[in-house]
């Protein structure tokens, strides 16, 4: 068992779901159950699933809950430029969430190829 608030990408995937439940409080409010739902669910999904993965037994586990991770992760970027286009961030903000995500993803990418290779 391994204790997720020492890992720099759950520190990271976090700040983003942070970031992410600020910018949301500023879209309309007709998106509240639409958009914004999805996009702090898909968000936090990313540092909950770290987390969870960190409590199971076995690396095969902790690397499913990876994976998962990472699919919140891609899940989160398309949000994030639908955002965009939709006119409920601007460019630097679009800009600057997605290079968070697309460093969360080769973190992410990072420690299963790391998990994969001391598995073997």
């Amino acid at each position: 068992m391994r204790d997720f608030r020492g890992l720099q990408v759950w520190g990271r995937s976090h700040r983003l779901t942070l970031k992410i439940y600020e910018l949301t409080s500023q879209f309309p409010r007709e998106e509240t159950y639409g958009l914004i739902s999805q996009i702090r669910r898909a968000c936090a999904s990313i540092p909950t699933n770290i987390a969870e993965g960190c409590g199971r037994e076995s690396p095969a586990d902790f690397a499913r809950f990876l994976q998962i991770a990472m699919g919140s992760a891609s899940e989160t970027e398309y949000l994030i430029l639908l955002a965009h286009d939709l006119k409920y961030l601007n460019a630097s903000q679009c800009t600057e969430l997605i290079d968070t995500i697309i460093s969360v993803k080769k973190m992410l990418a990072g420690l299963l190829r790391n998990i994969k290779a001391n598995s073997q």
